[in-house]
């Protein structure tokens, strides 16, 4: 009980600044989940603890991270639950030939690049603990990742979801969100397998849990959506149900040594796909996530984010090599592969633009990464740093190719005093 008031304080000091650095981003038209992000790292070492040590060391002292981080990842789970849910198969169809092209070049450029920019990172950033395979593969991952949720919601209020560039742009990220959960799911087996015998429960346990899911557990999803149909909507044992089978999925990913947010976006993934279905589960479980759960994740990743590791003109010329290597690897592959696949330049540009965005996926993956020790600290703050950047720049650049009209100063004072509500602010395809 000794814990609860210090967790009670914590709560409220990340709610706190979540929503009031959250506001003041809305008011320059970036995403809620940014302002967020930035309000994790505020509250750690790099800015709370650096002017104001003694009151972080009250609210936010060591003994008392573990209960944080914990409740933290139960939300990342619900997140990655709702990930899944939201996820539309009928997406990856829509657009064929164009979709496919872009989602494929848009995973194997930043990933080839990333791979190779850990040829030049690992002897200074990392270790004979990390094996340089590992390390690879996964500065490949952390490069190729896209923000399915920012970027659909930037979609969301720019008017854009019915675009031809909008629809694409979330086709790819759809199957980007699944490759990059693939690619991360054979790094975390490959970096938690010590030795054969664990590497073999792993490969056969995974193998049987796959198949249990797609020929047992995603027949039964049918029966779920009747349940609930039958009953008028979502009940609350039917989202009791929803929620027990995220739980165990993710318990069973966990136990075979992937991860247990694997677990939770392949339940979710294989959940009902009915519009009443997903609304109703999504509309009980996302604003529990969204408003209380996440901004504890933003905080537990921006107290093991310390700017001060980045001492000295070198490794800030790391950090922007970081950057301008998952910046020209995502936003340069996505925008050929579309010109490539017929369309014209300034859609092509906006998608690369949009599949740029990283945001909150990329602290996830950053997070296991670190985690697992493949991350150092260091570079673990260089990655946290590309994330934001590349989230950051996406409305501006957005803005500048798309909409074309794009001043700093007329973009601030266009999002602190926007045009009155019904008028159009967006060039018709």
């Amino acid at each position: 009980m000794s814990a609860m008031p210090t967790l009670l304080l914590q709560i409220s000091v990340i709610l706190v600044t979540a929503r009031l650095v959250g506001y003041a981003f809305r008011r320059i038209h970036q995403p809620q989940v940014m302002g967020e992000m930035v309000a994790g790292i505020l509250l750690g070492p790099s800015f709370l603890g650096w002017v104001a040590p003694g009151i972080s060391a009250v609210v936010f002292p060591a003994q008392s991270l573990t209960l944080l981080n914990a409740l933290a990842q139960v939300g990342l789970v619900l997140f990655m639950f709702l990930v899944g849910l939201e996820l539309q198969p009928h997406l990856l169809h829509e657009r064929g030939h164009a979709a496919l092209v872009i989602s494929h070049a848009s995973i194997l450029a930043p990933f080839l690049l990333g791979c190779l920019l850990a040829l030049f990172l690992y002897p200074q950033l990392s270790d004979d603990s990390v094996t340089f395979t590992s390390f690879a593969l996964f500065m490949g991952a952390a490069m190729s990742i896209t923000a399915f949720p920012v970027l659909s919601r930037i979609l969301a209020e720019r008017k854009l979801l019915q675009t031809r560039m909008g629809t694409v742009a979330i086709a790819c990220a759809a199957v980007d969100d699944v490759t990059g959960w693939c690619i991360l799911a054979a790094v975390v087996l490959l970096v938690r397998s010590t030795s054969s015998a664990n590497l073999a429960w792993t490969v056969g346990g995974t193998a049987l849990y796959l198949m249990g899911m797609a020929f047992v557990v995603r027949r039964l999803m049918p029966r779920l959506g009747r349940f609930a149909e039958m009953r008028g909507g979502i009940t609350e044992g039917a989202l009791a149900i929803a929620l027990v089978l995220a739980l165990v999925s993710a318990w069973a990913t966990e136990s075979l040594g992937i991860h247990a947010l694997f677990g939770a976006f392949a339940m979710g993934v294989i959940m009902p796909k009915g519009r009443e279905f997903v609304e109703g589960v999504s509309d009980k479980i996302r604003d529990l996530t969204v408003v209380l759960l996440l901004p504890l994740f933003f905080a537990a990743v921006g107290l093991q984010t310390s700017i001060g590791l980045v001492q000295g003109p070198y490794l800030w010329a790391l950090t922007a090599l970081v950057i301008l290597v998952a910046i020209s690897g995502k936003l340069g592959g996505s925008a050929v592969a579309a010109r490539l696949s017929g369309m014209g330049p300034r859609q092509s540009w906006s998608i690369g633009i949009l599949m740029n965005t990283r945001g909150l996926m990329e602290l996830v993956l950053l997070s296991i990464g670190l985690e697992l020790g493949v991350l150092s600290p260091t570079l673990f703050t260089m990655l946290v740093l590309m994330a934001l950047v590349t989230t950051f720049m996406t409305s501006p650049l957005l803005e500048l190719v798309y909409f074309r009209q794009f001043s700093f100063a007329g973009y601030l004072r266009g999002r602190l005093f926007p045009p009155a509500e019904g008028t159009e602010t967006h060039l018709p395809e």
